[in-house]
């Protein structure tokens, strides 16, 4: 698909081969922070999950895709669409990059820049909205480059090292689209 496909990266639907980098990803205690995840998964279950990975955003309320520099190179990290609410035109986006080297090189920029066009003009969406840690500086700047507003704090939200931290949600509205 053109509408995901940027200067140095493209996102892609899931694939079967993609197993253990979803695995690994899931399993990655140090990123569970930003991916809400509590538990580590098994690979049957994400094999599972895989296999209805293909399920059409309205069908499984989410688009999780993976994020590629090159054809010939796995996924470097994912991008997500989640809470999908086709009746008010909204969504929920998240993103990982895997590997440390991997930040900070433009490629979450990229993914993020392009997952929005397709929010807005594929997906006709209003708003699209990012829950933050209020300490996680670079995911701050990385939604705010493109126009994301804080629109409020929740209080400890986060337990996390025996620590609560609060949570801030970034929104972006749609202005361009006002025939909603």
């Amino acid at each position: 698909m053109i509408t995901l496909k940027g200067d140095t990266i493209y996102l892609r639907a899931l694939e079967p081969e993609d197993l253990e980098f979803v695995y690994k990803m899931e399993n990655d205690q140090s990123i569970w922070e930003v991916s809400n995840t509590n538990t580590p998964y098994s690979r049957y279950l994400i094999r599972q999950y895989l296999e209805n990975a293909q399920q059409d955003i309205y069908e499984a309320k989410q688009l999780r895709l993976a994020i590629c520099q090159d054809e010939d190179f796995p996924a470097v990290g994912l991008i997500d669409l989640f809470e999908f609410d086709p009746k008010n035109n909204r969504a929920g986006i998240g993103i990982v990059i895997q590997k440390k080297e991997n930040r900070g090189q433009n490629i979450g920029s990229e993914a993020l820049e392009l997952l929005i066009k397709y929010s807005f003009f594929n997906l006709n969406l209003h708003q699209i909205y990012a829950n933050i840690s209020t300490n996680n500086e670079a995911s701050i700047a990385l939604f705010t480059k493109f126009g994301f507003e804080k629109i409020g704090i929740k209080k400890d939200w986060i337990l996390l090292n025996n620590q609560y931290h609060d949570e801030a949600i970034f929104q972006l509205i749609n202005t361009n689209n006002l025939n909603q």
